[in-house]
């Protein structure tokens, strides 16, 4: 399977060639926060750059941002600048996997916490961990860690 970063990098080059230049954009802004994290691993001693878990990981980041950014234009009135927001997210989601519904979540975290034996609310650092190495791009475990903690409590 093709690795996420060589998909940014295809997709980059078709924006050129097609002159989108707001896709070009944000597949450029996508590309300069993978190099950073690229240099950052390198710095920690890491022989290679970001994983795909990585990039994931950054894509997810940048789709809140945007998310955080559109409401604040819309209650500014900015619906303009919301939109470009929701644009940019619309390019990033494309390098994402599928989010998962509220069942299949439920479903992840009684998985999560079955595969990790725990038990209380101390173990909600494992059952996270578990979460996130199963899942990353595909749940906000912003929203999820008040669900785990309802079915540890």
């Amino acid at each position: 399977m093709m690795q996420l970063r060589d998909r940014v990098s295809a997709g980059l080059k078709d924006a050129m060639r097609n002159k989108q230049a707001d896709r070009l954009s944000t597949l450029r802004l996508i590309t300069a926060a993978i190099k950073d994290r690229d240099i950052a691993t390198r710095a920690e001693g890491a022989t290679e750059g970001a994983t795909d878990a990585d990039v994931l990981q950054i894509l997810g980041k940048m789709v809140k941002q945007r998310q955080e950014s559109a409401r604040a234009y819309e209650e500014g009135g900015r619906l303009e600048l919301a939109e470009k927001e929701r644009n940019e997210i619309l390019v990033l989601e494309e390098f994402l996997p599928r989010q998962l519904d509220e069942e299949e979540v439920e479903k992840a975290i009684a998985e999560a916490i079955a595969a990790t034996g725990a038990e209380s609310i101390r173990d909600m650092g494992k059952v996270m961990g578990a979460l996130k190495a199963k899942y990353t791009g595909q749940m906000d475990f912003g929203s999820v860690g008040p669900q785990v903690k309802s079915q540890l409590g």
